[in-house]
């Protein structure tokens, strides 16, 4: 089996690096690929970098040219829910790209031509987080997440969003990541730990909490890689 673990940025999958140790680097369309093996399976680990095109980019490549099955995101994300505070690990039900807008043709905000607002995760994954979840006991939150090639620091359009969208938090990947997978049929996780509110100052608790938050979303990935091997091996 072949699973692909993918960050936006180095922070979010340096923890991976750390844990797995021994890893094949391969470089390709501008960016590095990280080859593990790891119980008999493979694992592909790459940040994208950050926005909508280079998620989709890396998500296509992991896919595409690597052959992953699965692919889970480890990351970070502002709060835009009253009930998300820093540290908590949050998943998404589904997702949907903010700043998509074609209103002007009566299609709701965020509509995707020839698609829908929202994309959705991969039940089964999500079971095997709450399983996880369970044997760590770790509260493990489910929201719906919006994807934007913003920063959102303001507090009038994080309100607009939460309220348009129904989401609890925000980033900036996500969403692209779940419109390449579902296109391409390979079931896919999407895990955020919150690292700021979407209406502080954004430079300084981005900084501050930006390691510690990546580290409880990667620890978490990890953990769920192992019970995806296991219920493979039943």
């Amino acid at each position: 089996m072949k699973l692909a673990i993918m960050g936006a940025m180095p922070e979010e999958i340096e923890p991976l690096l750390k844990y797995y140790k021994n890893y094949e680097t391969i470089e390709y369309a501008k960016n590095k690929y990280y080859l593990v093996s790891y119980r008999d399976n493979e694992i592909v680990i790459a940040y994208s970098k950050i926005g909508k095109v280079n998620a989709t980019i890396t998500a296509a490549t992991m896919i595409e040219k690597f052959a992953c099955e699965k692919l889970l995101f480890s990351g970070v994300a502002g709060a835009i829910g009253n009930d998300l505070k820093i540290g908590d690990l949050v998943v998404a039900t589904k997702l949907a790209q903010h700043d998509l807008d074609i209103s002007a043709f009566g299609h709701p905000y965020g509509y995707v031509p020839e698609g829908s607002v929202y994309e959705e995760a991969d039940k089964n994954l999500i079971s095997i987080a709450k399983f996880v979840a369970s044997k760590k006991n770790i509260p493990l939150k489910e929201t719906i997440v919006a994807t934007g090639d913003q920063f959102i620091c303001d507090v009038a359009k994080k309100e607009w969003i939460e309220k348009t969208f129904h989401a609890g938090a925000l980033e900036m990947e996500g969403a692209a990541v779940a419109l390449t997978c579902s296109a391409l049929n390979v079931p896919f996780f999407i895990l955020r730990s919150i690292s700021d509110a979407a209406d502080m100052d954004a430079s300084f608790n981005f900084d501050e909490f930006l390691a510690s938050s990546a580290k409880i979303s990667a620890d978490f990935i990890i953990s769920m890689i192992d019970k995806v091997i296991d219920d493979k091996l039943k």
